[in-house]
């Protein structure tokens, strides 16, 4: 299997390594390595529905090609987030702040000024 495949398995269970879920997905492993590697699926639901994701590929050539569509539409997703949260964001402008603290000046004068009137 290709090294980009190992990159997004990188994000399962740390227990469980990468090669081991490489070698199950190929057939590769003992029956007892098979059971042990069953039983600690049944522990974690995410690595499970992982390996039910990657069994349902009927061509494993095409392993690649839908690892390289995952990343671009996650990209996507992420530019979007990205773009919407900096457009939430206010932007910084001095003359703001200084607008904002020259009318609390004023006021403040003027408040003084008025009260010390007879």
């Amino acid at each position: 299997m290709s090294d980009e495949l190992k990159d997004i398995l990188s994000n399962l269970n740390k227990d469980i390594e990468q090669e081991k879920l490489l070698e199950y997905l190929n057939r590769n492993m003992t029956d007892a390595e098979q059971h042990a590697f069953e039983k600690q699926m049944n522990d974690d639901e995410f690595m499970n529905d992982a390996v039910e994701g990657l069994q349902a590929l009927e061509n494993k050539n095409d392993l690649t090609s839908v690892v390289q569509q995952l990343n671009a539409d996650l990209k996507k997703q992420l530019d979007k987030k990205k773009k919407r949260k900096e457009k939430r964001k206010l932007n910084e402008q001095p003359w703001v702040y200084f607008s904002v603290l020259l009318i609390l000046l004023l006021v403040i004068i003027a408040y003084l000024v008025i009260k010390r009137m007879p």
